[in-house]
């Protein structure tokens, strides 16, 4: 890794490859046809040394004006009017506030569509997430997406929006679908363990999801047991509609005016589900 980009080694047949910034935006804008494209930035480990992470920030400051100056030359090459193509600024800085300021201000200068908080989701632990998105987000403009890369619990999620996040990604329902784990407005339930053998009430009724209305819990727990492929697919469909469902409740819960009550609601319920682990 250098000022100029990464050089990575093929696990399988030993051959390098060399991504620039330049050839980051080549991949995601032009060869993918991304609706939003990221800068190319260093994501560092956590816990992270306060002179590395200052090191790291500044090498993705650097890299975000060369993918900026990139998808410029991108947009002027092959600028479609019917296509609208974005691309995001990634604030880093670890979990240090003045840190995570300089960069905020820094990238907001660089000037992007949308801002992104990276270095969260790589094992801080939920509070020190939230903490990080407290140093950054008010200096990032209110009018432009915010966005929090790789988090997905639901208290994550919730917490995240209360703090004026508007967008994520993450693995994590189809990551928990295939290890039998399933989210509901109660809690994530295990339907490989055996109180579920029995017990023929469906996933979430009030879903309108096949998997979450019409498969009961005890056929979901019996494809699991009998390593039937068909038991993670149902809860893969079943999660990822809930997390569209849980989103689809905040947004109307922001309308009504009735967020903070929602969120005070389920981040008590949800409580428990707060851990240290990477969400992914």
């Amino acid at each position: 890794m250098d000022a100029d980009g990464v050089t990575f080694q093929s696990h399988i047949d030993g051959s390098r490859h060399r991504l620039t910034p330049a050839r980051s935006i080549e991949i995601q804008a032009d060869c993918i046809g991304a609706d939003i494209s990221m800068q190319l930035d260093e994501c560092t480990d956590y816990p992270c040394a306060y002179e590395e992470a200052a090191r790291s920030m500044e090498l993705s400051l650097a890299w975000g004006a060369a993918s900026k100056q990139a998808f410029s030359d991108h947009i002027e090459r092959t600028a479609h009017p019917e296509r609208r193509q974005a691309l995001f600024g990634i604030v880093q800085g670890s979990n240090y506030e003045d840190l995570r300021r300089q960069s905020a201000e820094a990238v907001v200068a660089q000037g992007y569509d949308g801002y992104a908080l990276g270095g969260l989701a790589v094992g801080e632990g939920h509070d020190q997430m939230c903490a990080s998105i407290d140093m950054a987000a008010p200096f990032l403009p209110e009018e432009k997406p915010r966005y929090v890369m790789g988090i997905g619990k639901p208290i994550d999620l919730i917490e995240a929006v209360a703090r004026g996040i508007d967008m994520f990604d993450c693995v994590l329902p189809t990551r928990s679908g295939r290890h039998g784990q399933a989210w509901t407005w109660a809690g994530p339930i295990n339907l490989r363990n055996a109180r579920f053998a029995e017990d023929t009430s469906p996933l979430e009724p009030d879903i309108a999801c096949p998997a979450s209305q019409e498969y009961s819990k005890a056929y979901l727990h019996h494809l699991l047991k009998a390593g039937e492929f068909l038991g993670p697919m149902l809860l893969s469909w079943h999660n990822t509609a809930f997390f569209q469902a849980l989103m689809a409740r905040m947004r109307r819960a922001i309308e009504a005016g009735t967020f903070d009550a929602f969120h005070g609601h389920y981040a008590q319920k949800w409580a428990a589900t707060r851990s240290e682990s990477k969400t992914g």
